[in-house]
């Protein structure tokens, strides 16, 4: 489970690169530095020159991705949850590009990440561009280029370095999937609400109205056809 940088087997081609990173498009792949030689500081530069946010896997740079209806609905559920956290004085909230250091060798960049005060005693921000942190709540918007194999990825590293809720959160179907662990899940429909459970008690948000300006899925679905 360790993501250190490695050196991929001799036999490897790109398509066995891909598979291993969950099935990704290649033009999320950073070829400079190669594949299995990235190090966090390539992170840290890439955005420092080119704005561009990268996670870190095994010494690979894999772009992140969002599109502008995936960011306005992370800015809508920052707004809330940012709101119930500084009301009762919990800890932090990070957005789409807050990138954290989960272990060595691996970066994540969750959509939204909330830290307890528990993580950060001194009850200040970090200075690091890189923080040590693992979120006790991390939000993933999938987006289109999203794969399931990247995803269940990304959940194992999650609950792995610590994490303890994880919310999938999926607008072109307007659901949530709840993680309390890699391999328990619930999902919830917009006629549902979503709670904090035992990371969050009491933050309760009903999903019509986190999904309510969202085009109609009739739209979404012609799009979809015609795009295909």
């Amino acid at each position: 489970m360790i993501r250190v940088p490695r050196a991929f087997p001799a036999t490897w081609n790109l398509a066995d690169l891909l598979e291993h990173l969950g099935g990704i498009s290649p033009q999320r792949i950073r070829l400079r530095p190669a594949p299995g030689k990235a190090r966090e500081l390539h992170v840290i530069e890439i955005h420092d020159r080119e704005d561009r946010l990268y996670e870190l896997v095994e010494g690979v740079l894999v772009e992140k991705i969002m599109g502008f209806s995936e960011s306005c609905l992370a800015i809508e559920l920052g707004r809330l949850l940012g709101n119930f956290i500084a009301e009762h004085d919990l800890g932090i909230l990070a957005g789409a590009d807050g990138a954290l250091r989960l272990m060595q060798g691996l970066v994540r960049i969750p959509d939204l990440a909330f830290v307890s005060w528990e993580h950060l005693p001194e009850r200040r921000f970090p200075d690091e561009a890189l923080p040590d942190l693992t979120p006790d709540l991390a939000v993933e918007i999938l987006s289109e280029g999203n794969t399931p194999g990247e995803m269940d990825r990304k959940l194992r590293d999650y609950f792995f370095c610590g994490t303890r809720l994880v919310w999938y959160i999926d607008p072109q179907r307007r659901t949530v999937r709840v993680y309390t662990s890699p391999d328990r899940g619930v999902e919830l429909s917009e006629r549902q609400t979503l709670d904090g459970g035992a990371v969050l008690p009491g933050f309760s948000l009903p999903l019509a109205q986190l999904f309510a300006r969202l085009p109609p899925q009739s739209k979404v679905r012609r799009k979809r056809k015609k795009n295909g």
